[in-house]
């Protein structure tokens, strides 16, 4: 069965002398489209990351939020620069005078001035691909399994709008005949009103007949739309990326329920057709969710 491109997952484990976490949240998307969040001293895996998402996923917007789960590495130590802030206040206070304004300078804003109050980021080792690879891949596994549950329902539905088109199919093909039988008796009605009483030319007759039937025959269409249709079920069995091929049938079991329709000469075809038109675009809508 197919893979929906919307899922999930997460996994935590060590990764240097800290506690990694990873979240994998996919979405629809054309392409193979990853967005990274990753903290700076992760931030050389990138291009590892990337290689490594493609095992799993071949479409969607693949976003992809890397932290620390502890606090083991997440910053340094607060550090307070006093000559730095007796020299600040000096110069606020000169500013004060020169300005002509009044007041008290407040803590805050003098906490605010460069350097005053700085964080001293510890000195911490780098981080190897093959401590965060085993994290990812326990999140990719996770959020492949969501979307192979979501695919195998998506699957479902669309085997059962291809199972309504079929009997759709089915009925047209049921009511093809009596629309030529019917095709013959009014030309051979009106050929008659035409002659007022004349003999009429059986064999000319015949012919006409026989040429308003090719252009009305939909037998190639059905064939061609059954093959579609197996095709289409036949790739909702395969354990791989489908949604592009599938996009391509339904374009062609489109293109033959017009031609159908364009054929049908008869209401009841036609509103078959259209009932067709509307499988397809229900089967269409689902498509676009698959991976």
């Amino acid at each position: 069965m197919p893979f929906s491109m919307t899922g999930f997952g997460a996994a935590e484990g060590p990764a240097g002398k800290g506690q990694l976490r990873v979240e994998i949240r996919t979405v629809n998307h054309r392409y193979f489209n990853p967005a990274f969040k990753m903290p700076g001293e992760l931030a050389s895996l990138e291009a590892e990351l990337r290689e490594r998402l493609k095992r799993d996923f071949a479409r969607g917007h693949i976003a992809v939020s890397v932290r620390w789960a502890d606090g083991s590495r997440t910053g340094g130590t607060l550090q307070l620069n006093v000559e730095r802030a007796r020299e600040a206040m000096a110069r606020l206070r000169e500013l004060q005078t020169a300005v002509g304004i009044s007041g008290e300078i407040s803590l805050e804003l003098l906490a605010r001035q460069m350097d005053v109050l700085s964080i001293d980021e510890p000195e911490t080792a780098p981080i190897a691909w093959a401590d965060v690879e085993p994290v990812v891949a326990q999140a990719a596994l996770e959020c492949r399994a969501m979307r192979r549950r979501e695919g195998d329902a998506l699957g479902a539905e669309l085997g059962r709008r291809l199972e309504a088109i079929d009997q759709l199919a089915a009925s047209v093909e049921e009511r093809a005949p009596e629309r030529l039988v019917r095709e013959r008796d009014r030309l051979r009605t009106a050929v008659s009103q035409l002659l007022e009483g004349r003999s009429m030319d059986e064999t000319r007759l015949a012919q006409e007949l026989a040429l308003h039937a090719d252009r009305l025959d939909i037998t190639e269409e059905l064939v061609r739309l059954r093959a579609h249709l197996a095709a289409a079920r036949d790739a909702l069995q395969l354990e791989e990326a489908v949604g592009k091929q599938l996009g391509f049938l339904a374009q062609e079991i489109g293109r033959e329920i017009n031609t159908i329709g364009s054929k049908a000469n008869d209401a009841t075809i036609g509103q078959l057709a259209i009932a067709m038109k509307g499988e397809l675009e229900k089967f269409r809508e689902q498509v676009e969710n698959l991976e």
